[in-house]
């Protein structure tokens, strides 16, 4: 088991010295909040949509991270698939005193 964890460790650091980030990856232009709650919005549309055409798809990539999948989860739960105006109540049985 030790010996596991001595090789183990000069490996992972030799692997993540060759990670690298690119600071221009995203560029500024690249969908946001607003986009993706307009894509949460529409989601049930563009997903049957993405079924039949190979230009269509359900999620913007590249995006902005964090910001465009929070938008698109207010998208879905609040204002698309998720969002239920009605409740719906059933009644049965009547308790009589």
């Amino acid at each position: 088991m030790k010996r596991t964890g001595f090789l183990l460790v000069p490996l992972t650091a030799l692997l993540s010295g060759c990670a690298r980030q690119v600071a221009s990856a995203v560029t500024p232009a690249a969908p946001g909040f607003l986009l993706g709650l307009w894509h949460g919005f529409i989601f049930p549309v563009a997903w049957v949509l993405s079924l039949f055409l190979p230009d269509i798809a359900i999620y913007a990539v590249p995006n902005n991270g964090g910001w465009y999948d929070f938008g698109y989860f207010v998208g879905i739960v609040f204002l698309g698939v998720g969002a239920r105006g009605t409740r719906t109540v059933y009644r049965t049985r009547v308790v009589r005193r």
